[in-house]
């Protein structure tokens, strides 16, 4: 058998890093997720954060500071997207993986075993989880929540062709707040084992 991906696409708040990395552990497989960003600023002059933001931040404030003319952000994301694209294929194509986010589901679409989960919960949820888990301000958080899920959603339509929700593109899609970050992990685990026999 090929090597196999397992792609993460989630909510801001929905605890898919951690979940992740648990099921990487579960798995004894590596997760990748601030790795390619990592990637994408050795092959740049862009720091991690300026690359970051091209994918979680609504406002897109650097881009639009340091190139004011959209067609010469976009030729720049363009860019950075397609140097994403090409680490993501040559890790799943030499490894078997977890990879979070960056469109990962739409660049593997085409592998031959790659399993594309969804990990959402309610916004309550996703609040509580930020406040407790990732010790946020609570009015910060909500306003996190919703830019955060706005430029993931904006991202995603454009580079993927569709919005991360959209369960024609997803072969899993996890409340994560019914069974917190290791039931999840567990009960993911024991459907990609069953899945691709492992």
């Amino acid at each position: 058998m090929s090597h196999y991906a397992i792609t993460i696409t989630r909510q801001f708040g929905s605890l898919g890093r951690p979940i992740a990395k648990e099921l990487s552990e579960r798995l004894g497989i590596h997760y990748y997720d601030r790795d390619i960003v990592e990637g994408v600023a050795k092959k740049t002059n862009l720091s991690i954060a300026e690359i970051s933001d091209n994918e979680e931040s609504a406002s897109n404030s650097f881009w639009k500071m340091k190139f004011p003319i959209l067609s010469e952000t976009r030729m720049v994301q363009d860019h950075i997207f397609d140097i994403q694209k090409n680490i993501i294929q040559d890790i799943a194509d030499r490894e078997d993986c977890i990879i979070v986010g960056r469109c990962a589901d739409a660049v593997l679409k085409e592998h031959k075993n790659c399993i594309r989960i969804y990990i959402y919960a309610s916004e309550e949820q996703r609040l509580k989880n930020c406040v407790d888990v990732l010790r946020m301000d609570p009015r910060e958080a909500r306003k996190m929540i919703k830019e955060v899920d706005q430029a993931r959603e904006s991202y995603h339509s454009r580079y993927a062709g569709y919005l991360p929700n959209d369960e024609n593109h997803q072969d899993i899609m996890i409340n994560s707040g019914l069974l917190g970050t290791s039931g999840t992990a567990e009960l993911l685990e024991t459907i990609i084992r069953k899945k691709l026999d492992l």
